[in-house]
């Protein structure tokens, strides 16, 4: 999902600092709100577990780039599931940032727009999630149908804002939109297989069920119903 260099260019990328300053709020939000339910040291604790995963999706995975981007395995839902929104927002955010200081320094100027892609989506999946889970469902309870709509709406957003940036840049070609459409399609894959992983995490969640509650690494909800 990263957004090639010369995509975007120019006082058009000043939008990319708006609109991931818009997620940035929505960022703090969610993590006010975490911190008070849970703590300073569980909000830490996991903020750290959501960065250090989401650079090693992003840099030891495999990825490939197809089409107008790269096509990455992000896990944006089981980092929701396990983590909660704000964790898994800062960690995207940060993960990202270390892996593009570290071995990509050429994305840095893309940073706005690559943080947009994937944070908006985010909190867009926990509005779904707040409607498809019943509050008196636990996160480690959830089915295939739901673990798949989550999915798809992360992987749809992801899709969704790249097409945007792409197509804002470098306008609405028939070249442009068959490179955006190969990509979308490649990430049907993706689609398919995150909802399988995240249920094989939330079974190990299960088995793990006192030590992740008693620490605090995991979010309240994964297993208390709301």
């Amino acid at each position: 999902m990263h957004i090639e260099p010369g995509l975007v260019t120019g006082a058009k990328i000043v939008l990319s600092v708006i609109t991931a300053g818009g997620a940035a709020a929505f960022t703090a939000k969610h993590a006010w709100e975490t911190i008070r339910t849970s703590g300073v040291p569980a909000f830490a604790v996991r903020t750290a577990l959501a960065t250090i995963a989401v650079f090693i999706f992003f840099q030891v995975l495999p990825h490939h780039a197809v089409g107008v981007s790269e096509v990455h395995f992000i896990f944006g839902s089981t980092l929701l599931l396990i983590l909660g929104a704000a964790p898994a927002a800062i960690g995207l955010a940060l993960g990202l940032l270390v892996q593009g200081l570290m071995f990509a320094q050429i994305d840095l100027p893309q940073y706005g727009m690559n943080v947009t892609t994937l944070l908006v989506p985010l909190f867009a999946m926990k509005m779904v999630a707040d409607r498809i889970i019943a509050p008196n469902t636990a996160y480690a309870d959830v089915s295939y149908k739901q673990a798949l709509a989550l999915s798809t709406t992360y992987q749809a957003g992801v899709v969704a804002w790249v097409g945007f940036w792409v197509t804002y840049g470098q306008g609405f070609g028939g070249e442009v939109l068959a490179s955006v459409g190969t990509f979308g399609a490649a990430y049907l894959i993706v689609i398919a297989a995150e909802p399988l992983l995240d249920l094989a995490v939330l079974a190990g969640a299960k088995a793990l069920k006192k030590p992740l509650q008693d620490t605090g690494i995991a979010t309240p909800r994964l297993f208390d119903a709301a």
